[in-house]
């Protein structure tokens, strides 16, 4: 039986180039020139992203972290029929499909990125994961921003998109609604080459989601009782860490800025979440045991937090803290668990708490760092890994300059100064 996705009739090339013609013209303020060339919804479209002020080659925000997203997830009204998306749209082997399926939200934000495991890779560089915003006025033109603009299953070619980064796919999407009220719940979307922008792909994916709305429907009249409601979560608290010594805390909209002890006690205690003992924390801290320091200056952390967030006040025996804490180092692991190497590489701002020297903390700092260089290495792109290579930890890393330069074609012009790059770390 022949694929759903199975490959239809390449596209002439001289119809992308005008396209990409044109949106240069866009972007140069030449708006009257070449925009024949381009359909009328997506030159609305891009007038709406320079509107909005979005950038043509930027990275979508991550708008949860990794235990919000879950969290988020199990609430929203399309979990309960994400068997029905995969059946539709991924059958056979999922991993091997051709094709990414995504469903976000109403706001846009991705909730599920599933599929084929290596297009998963390669559109994760641009930032197709779960958790990331890829509204219209966030991304640009794109099928699942563009179909919730416009409330209706949108097909978007190529160099149709806005962003530059995401030109090299096609995507078809289509906005899912109540089935009673028919309030906006979100967005299905099919991303890969051309098979993923036929009309068969359209009439699919429109399928689904109405398929998805007569699912939605049928629960509910089954259900014998609503839900019971949800209680607020709490305020998310965030400790910034990386490329600098005296750590951010933010919590609730406002931020404090940590003394460098302090801050090496709060990432320590957020990383042993299960909680450490007085003997394993002042070890982790001061190299040696040394609880008769270590106590007093919990006292004075205690004294800090207590006034802007009283919920990470630490508790004792073992010291541990009652409530979590994200750290923007996780957020960078967490990226690259969803294959987002490029926006990874983006956040990773610099170094764990860069001068300490508390044997904790130097752990974790190597941690982030061997996990990111092993994560680009071993699966990002040539961009993505050229990017790693300018920053401080791969400027000298002669391995990754040499896999640049493997990577790159004969005659790139990048070859050039890769290889004097590997010439002086030789004879250093």
């Amino acid at each position: 039986m022949p694929s759903a996705w199975s490959r239809p009739a390449i596209s002439p090339e001289t119809s992308g180039l005008l396209i990409a013609r044109a949106h240069d013209e866009l972007l140069a303020g030449n708006e009257d020139r070449r925009l024949a060339d381009v359909r009328p919804l997506v030159q609305d479209s891009w007038r709406r992203s320079l509107a909005s002020l979005v950038g043509p080659e930027g990275l979508p925000s991550l708008e949860f972290a990794s235990d919000e997203l879950e969290a988020y997830r199990r609430g929203h009204p399309l979990a309960g029929v994400m068997d029905m998306v995969r059946a539709l749209l991924l059958p056979g082997t999922a991993e091997e499909s051709g094709v990414v399926v995504a469903v976000g939200d109403a706001a846009g934000r991705l909730l599920w990125v599933e599929g084929d495991r290596h297009i998963r890779t390669l559109t994760g560089d641009m930032g197709f994961v779960a958790g990331a915003n890829w509204a219209e006025d966030a991304v640009g033109t794109s099928a699942p921003g563009t179909a919730l603009t416009l409330d209706r299953s949108v097909q978007i070619r190529g160099a149709e998109h806005f962003n530059r980064l995401v030109q090299p796919w096609s995507c078809t999407a289509a906005p899912v609604h109540d089935p009673e009220t028919r309030r906006l719940l979100g967005v299905i979307d099919v991303t890969g080459g051309p098979e993923a922008v036929t009309p068969q792909a359209q009439l699919l994916v429109d399928a689904t989601a109405r398929a998805i709305e007569s699912e939605l429907l049928v629960a509910r009249l089954r259900a014998q009782q609503a839900p019971s409601p949800r209680r607020p979560s709490p305020s998310r608290a965030l400790l910034q860490i990386l490329g600098r010594d005296r750590a951010m805390l933010e919590v609730g909209g406002s931020a404090l800025e940590l003394s460098a002890r302090h801050a090496e006690i709060l990432l320590l205690l957020a990383v042993h979440r299960e909680g450490l003992s007085a003997e394993a924390l002042s070890e982790a801290v001061y190299a040696h045991a040394a609880v008769e320091t270590l106590r007093p200056e919990m006292v004075r952390l205690r004294r800090v937090l207590a006034p802007v967030a009283p919920r990470l006040v630490p508790e004792s025996r073992p010291y541990r803290l009652p409530d979590g804490l994200e750290t923007d180092a996780q957020h960078v692991l967490s990226l690259l668990d969803r294959g987002a190497h490029r926006v990874a590489l983006a956040a990773y701002t610099g170094p764990v708490l860069p001068e300490s020297e508390a044997p904790g903390v130097v752990e974790v700092r190597e941690s982030v760092r061997s996990a990111l260089r092993e994560a680009l290495v071993a699966e990002a792109g040539i961009d993505v890994l050229l990017a790693y290579a300018d920053t401080v930890d791969g400027r000298d890393d002669e391995e990754v300059l040499r896999l640049c330069l493997s990577m790159l074609p004969a005659r790139s012009p990048k070859r050039a100064g890769l290889v004097a790059r590997i010439e002086r770390l030789e004879r250093d």
